[in-house]
């Protein structure tokens, strides 16, 4: 452990307050207009839907311009019904001047990955290996529960083949591009979702995360996103990667994700994996701030990682503001070494799993990095698979007893910014692979910990930085409420793209 970072005697000892849930959007320009202010949060929208001074049709018909004009620059998507979007406007509209909205998300546009089921379309998940003939009938648990909120679809994002890797370009739908830059990648896997959020194409989005997936691109975006706790989501069908694999909330904001998290932590009977319903909502002591919380600020992991010289200033700003609003703040490390290999044994056996049943000519449609993992990971045998498991074990064990002496861990959320799209790793990086670069997310996959990305500043080229605050197993609820502080002090957020 080395020296603490103590709080100060000022800004510590009166926390921001909270903003206020009645504060009324932004109006939302015309289609087509010159200038376009910073898009609503859903707690934005829903307020000015309660005040009646913004309809859902108004807020889906900008979500939809928005998309006609940055699509074309971006790729964010795979499919886009403006036609069902509207009519869910408008079923929504309805409900809201009868004073009778259907659920906490009514009339919120919303975007899935391509990766969750969505009834009505196919979810082909990257590749061009998917049949898209239906019956598409049954919805994923998450995009469930957003339908029975009232939620407004606008449509399926794009994703890697799969969701192997931490950026997104597929096969099919080639590369998606950072809204700050087009190019460059905008991570991934849910690249299209953190693009689609970032450019006001509707503020809330589903993403899946089994090593960073939501994380990654929520930091080159510069938006907000967790990796909940594993089960407090529920997910259907199974993922091939197994308990890696979560699903959590891309959003604008930590508050909207609070909001979302009430929403699709609903159980559902498909998921036996599933936590069941959590004790109370995520947004109850949201904005209690972080005074007396233990934090332990660890740079480089004990300088095992590399890291940008403007991600660093950028996140130690955040950690001495944590530090300015109370928090007991110490760099200290996790005790672990890197355990990608491990990590790699479950990851490239999944992948292996989910190319099993195709025969010679698909497996030589797909993305050839895919198809070399999987070659990999057929040739692991199940004592390679149970000492990895093994691993993971260990891993977690040493991440509860960190835990008990502090109450969340911060840490960049990658070591670098944004590079260019189309690549696996950056250029001269010397990393073949995705986890080269991505250290600091895909550990807390193995051991199932709540951990969220937060866009705290951009380096000279104006590229989004993230800080990722992790918490214990089951403390979902703290890392929102870590997060929310920062927002609250005006320490998190940035500028949105111009595009």
């Amino acid at each position: 452990m080395t020296d603490r970072i103590a709080p100060t005697d000022t800004e510590s000892r009166t926390p921001s307050p909270p903003p206020s849930p009645a504060a009324p959007a932004a109006q939302i320009p015309a289609p087509g207009a010159a200038a376009r202010p910073a898009p609503p949060t859903a707690t934005e929208l829903l307020a000015a839907y309660r005040a009646g001074t913004l309809s859902p049709v108004d807020a889906t018909r900008d979500a939809l311009a928005r998309i006609a004009a940055t699509e074309p620059s971006v790729n964010a998507f795979v499919r886009v019904d403006e036609e069902a979007a509207l009519a869910l406007a408008e079923e929504s509209a309805r409900r809201w001047e009868r004073g009778e909205p259907a659920g906490l998300l009514d009339g919120v546009p919303v975007t899935v990955k391509d990766i969750l089921l969505q009834r009505g379309g196919p979810t082909l998940k990257g590749s061009r290996t998917t049949r898209a003939e239906g019956p598409w009938e049954e919805d994923a648990p998450s995009v469930a529960r957003l339908r029975e909120h009232g939620a407004v679809f606008l449509g399926k994002t794009t994703t890697p083949e799969f969701g192997w890797k931490g950026v997104t370009d597929s096969p099919l739908s080639g590369a998606t591009r950072n809204p700050y830059d087009p190019a460059l990648t905008a991570g991934g896997s849910s690249g299209g979702s953190a693009a689609a959020v970032a450019l006001g194409a509707g503020p809330l989005s589903l993403g899946t995360d089994g090593g960073g997936s939501v994380r990654i691109p929520a930091a080159f975006c510069g938006i907000f996103a967790l990796k909940p706790t594993y089960g407090r989501v529920p997910l259907y069908p199974a993922s091939a990667f197994g308990t890696l694999a979560h699903v959590g909330p891309m959003t604008l904001d930590a508050a909207d994700a609070a909001l979302m998290m009430d929403v699709i932590s609903g159980p559902d009977a498909r998921d036996w994996s599933q936590l069941g319903p959590a004790a109370e909502s995520f947004r109850v002591g949201l904005h209690e701030g972080v005074r007396g919380l233990r934090v332990a600020y660890s740079p480089t992991f004990g300088g095992q990682v590399a890291v940008d010289p403007a991600v660093a200033a950028a996140v130690r700003a955040g950690v001495e503001r944590l530090a300015a609003l109370g928090a007991w703040v110490s760099e200290d490390d996790p005790d672990f070494t890197d355990p990608v290999e491990a990590f790699h044994t479950l990851w490239f056996s999944g992948a292996a799993r989910v190319v099993q049943p195709l025969g010679p000519e698909a497996r030589a449609r797909l993305d050839p990095g895919l198809r070399e993992i999987c070659g990999q990971g057929a040739r692991y045998s199940a004592l390679d698979y149970l000492a990895a498991v093994d691993a993971r074990m260990e891993l977690g064990r040493r991440m509860g007893r960190f835990h008990e002496r502090y109450d969340l861990l911060v840490t960049p959320t990658l070591p670098v910014t944004a590079f260019d799209a189309g690549l696996e790793a950056p250029k001269g990086s010397g990393h073949r692979r995705w986890t080269g670069w991505t250290p600091f997310t895909y550990p807390f996959n193995l051991t199932q910990q709540p951990a969220a990305s937060v866009p705290v500043g951009t380096d000279r080229r104006g590229r989004p930085v993230g800080l990722q605050i992790v918490g214990p197993r089951h403390a979902d609820a703290l890392v929102l409420r870590a997060a929310q502080a920062l927002y609250a002090a005006g320490a998190a957020g940035i500028a949105p793209p111009v595009l």
